[in-house]
């Protein structure tokens, strides 16, 4: 049977705001949805897995799609994915096998020789599909949503413009912390020792935002749950919720270990959370509870390592 890795990180405190982008307009917003009866902002999935490739790039690992900060776009090493069209799994690059790919072709021609009856007798070349190079990704990310709900804070700037002219603008900015789960399958990647980088990239996650707008929000984990089971259901994601005191508290993890739908012994809570009245409680339970999100990563990635016959 497989092994999935399921994880649900909390942010540290922070403002969220974006930079104004490259189109004008009176307001720059944040991406925002209606949660739990409340307006609440949110960071897109997609941003996040951004920035989990941006990660990799920083940090020297082979990725085929390369940001040019100068240029302000990508540039790909192998827009054609030759190495998965010949089975070199090894040449294979890890943003492409974690994260997916594609890319749609138009149909080269508006019609072809072969012709279907139309209504009423008329006759019309049939349409020729186009193709696509595709790639799911395997590793699945939700949207982050904010721990508190948006009171609508705005600030007002403006901005110098030609001959003399000021345009003012709004932004709005959000004090809060955000929570977003993750889910793969190690042994459905071509090289699962790849899923190792994984919990490296969501360890130090930094800024995650639309590409030019990125605002500098610490997205790595204040605290951590991870869990590495056979079973194929997170059961987890979005638990973390805040007390009248402002404290982040998991109380519906509790309730899942208690009724025995997650195994305590599967669980790694790490960060913050470790030293809360609920991380102390789940210890008790049996889960594995350290202060240290790098060090709860650490003993994931051991146990990765020994499942899945990872070398060092």
């Amino acid at each position: 049977m497989s092994k999935h890795l399921f994880g649900l990180v909390v942010t540290g405190y922070g403002v969220a705001a974006n930079n104004r982008g490259e189109n004008d307009g009176n307001i720059t917003t944040l991406q925002k949805l209606l949660w739990h009866g409340q307006v609440h902002t949110t960071v897109s999935a997609e941003a996040i897995r951004w920035a989990i490739r941006y990660y990799w790039q920083r940090s020297g690992l082979p990725v085929n799609r390369i940001w040019d900060d100068d240029k302000n776009d990508h540039i790909w090493q192998d827009p054609d994915w030759t190495a998965w069209a010949d089975g070199r799994d090894d040449a294979t690059f890890i943003d492409d096998d974690v994260l997916g790919y594609m890319r749609a072709d138009a149909a080269k021609e508006e019609g072809n020789e072969a012709e279907e009856q139309a209504e009423g007798g008329g006759r019309r070349p049939r349409a020729k599909k186009g193709t696509a190079l595709k790639r799911r990704g395997r590793l699945e990310v939700t949207r982050a949503v904010s721990l508190t709900p948006f009171a609508g804070d705005i600030t007002f700037n403006a901005r110098s413009g030609e001959k003399g002219s000021t345009s003012l603008y709004g932004t709005e900015v959000h004090a809060t912390r955000y929570q977003y789960g993750f889910a793969l399958t190690p042994e459905s990647l071509r090289v699962p020792a790849r899923a190792l980088a994984v919990l490296d990239a969501v360890a130090g996650l930094t800024e995650v935002a639309g590409n030019q707008s990125r605002f500098l929000f610490d997205f790595s984990p204040e605290s951590l749950l991870l869990r590495w089971t056979d079973d194929m259901a997170p059961r987890f994601l979005y638990a973390f919720e805040m007390d009248e005191n402002g404290e982040v508290r998991v109380p519906r993890v509790l309730e899942r270990v208690r009724a025995g739908d997650i195994a305590p012994d599967e669980l790694v809570v790490a960060g913050r959370l470790a030293e809360s009245p609920d991380g102390q409680e789940l210890k008790r339970l049996g889960a594995t509870v350290v202060p240290g999100v790098k060090a709860g990563v650490a003993l994931v990635q051991e146990r990765m390592r020994k499942d899945l016959g990872i070398g060092e």
